[in-house]
C-alpha cells in the first residue's frame, strides 16, 4: 500500500510538471490556434539560465528562477515576432513546420553555447523530504514545491483569462480575431503577450523538472514537451483545467505504468491512453466541441 501511495504521489508530482507545461501549450492554442513545438526547448532554454545564474554568477534559487522567466519571456516573445506572426494566415502545415524548425535550431544553439555533455543540476528547493509512518513514505521537497506552483499556476491563469482586461481580450482573440480587432482589440500585442506568458510558464516547468530530475542538457524539454502537448490534447485542448487534469492525470499512468507493468513500456501507455480517450472523446476529457457556423 505504501509502495502505492509513493509512486502515485511521484506520479503527481510528474504529472504537475507536464501540467504546467501543458498550460502553456494551451493558452498559446486557445488563443492564437498555434502549435508552438519550440515550446518543449524553451524549457530547457529556462533550466540552462537559471544553472548559469546559480553555478556561474553565485545568485539565489529564487533570483535564478525570476531571471529565467525574464529570458525565456524574452525568448517567446522574439519567437512568436520572428517566426509565427509573419505566418498569422498561413495554413497550419507552414506553422507547424516553422515550429520544428525553431526547435531544431533551439536545441543547436544550446548544444554550441552549453555542449553536449550533460549538467548537474542543483535543486532550488531548500528544504527536506516530509517523512510519514516512520519513515516509511517520503515526499520530496521538490514534489511538494511542483503541486503547490501547479495549483497556483491553475488557479491565477484561469482568474486571469476571466476576470482582467487583458484576459477577456485573450478570450476575445481566441473566439474571432476579426471582430475582436474591429472592437479595439490589438491582436498582435495580445498573441505576443499570450507567447510571454507561457514561456515563463516554461521556464518554471523546467527549473521544476531538473530540480526533480537533475541531468540537463539540450535535449532535457524535447519528451516533456511532448508528452505535455500530449496532456494538453488529453485533458481538452484550449482548456485550462484540462490541461492540468491531463497532466497530472498523465503523469500518475506513467509512473504507475513503469512501477507495475515495464519500464520500458511506460511511455508506450502513456500515447495508448491517449489514444483510447480520443477515441471515445475526440475534444478530450474537459475539452468542448465547438460548432462553427457557415
Amino acid at each position: 500500500m505504501l509502495s502505492f501511495m509513493s509512486s502515485l504521489i511521484q506520479g503527481i508530482s510528474l504529472g504537475s510538471v507536464y501540467a504546467i507545461i501543458a498550460l502553456g501549450y494551451t493558452m498559446v492554442y486557445g488563443i492564437a490556434k498555434m502549435l508552438n513545438f519550440a515550446h518543449g526547448d524553451v524549457i530547457m532554454v529556462g533550466a540552462y539560465v537559471s544553472f548559469c545564474a546559480t553555478q556561474y554568477w553565485g545568485m539565489p534559487p529564487l533570483v535564478s528562477v525570476v531571471i529565467s522567466m525574464l529570458v525565456c519571456t524574452m525568448l517567446g516573445v522574439i519567437i512568436e515576432r520572428l517566426a509565427y506572426k509573419p505566418l498569422r494566415q498561413a495554413t497550419s502545415l507552414a506553422v507547424l513546420i516553422t515550429a520544428i524548425g525553431m526547435s531544431y535550431l533551439l536545441q543547436n544553439l544550446a548544444l554550441l553555447i552549453w555542449g553536449a555533455n550533460p549538467k548537474v543540476f542543483t535543486s532550488i528547493v531548500p528544504f527536506g523530504a516530509l517523512k510519514l509512518f516512520d519513515g516509511q513514505l517520503m515526499i520530496t521537497g521538490e514534489t511538494m514545491v511542483t503541486m503547490v506552483c501547479c495549483i497556483i499556476i491553475m488557479v491565477a491563469l484561469t482568474v486571469f483569462t476571466g476576470k482582467t482586461k487583458m484576459g477577456k481580450a485573450m478570450r476575445a482573440v481566441s473566439e474571432d480575431k476579426g471582430a475582436a480587432q474591429l472592437m479595439g482589440i490589438n491582436v498582435n500585442l495580445t498573441i505576443s503577450i499570450t507567447f510571454a506568458i507561457g514561456s515563463a510558464l516554461a521556464a518554471i516547468a523546467g527549473v521544476l523538472l531538473c530540480s526533480a530530475y537533475p541531468t540537463l542538457m539540450p535535449t532535457t524539454g524535447a519528451m516533456p514537451g511532448i508528452k505535455a502537448f500530449t496532456a494538453a490534447v488529453f485533458g481538452g485542448i484550449g482548456s485550462i483545467p484540462g490541461a492540468m487534469l491531463g497532466g497530472i492525470l498523465l503523469g500518475i499512468i506513467e509512473i504507475l505504468g513503469k512501477t507495475y507493468i515495464s519500464t520500458e513500456l511506460g511511455d508506450a501507455l502513456v500515447f495508448a491512453v491517449l489514444i483510447v480517450v480520443l477515441l471515445v472523446k475526440p475534444t478530450g476529457l474537459l475539452g468542448k466541441k465547438v460548432h462553427e457556423k457557415v
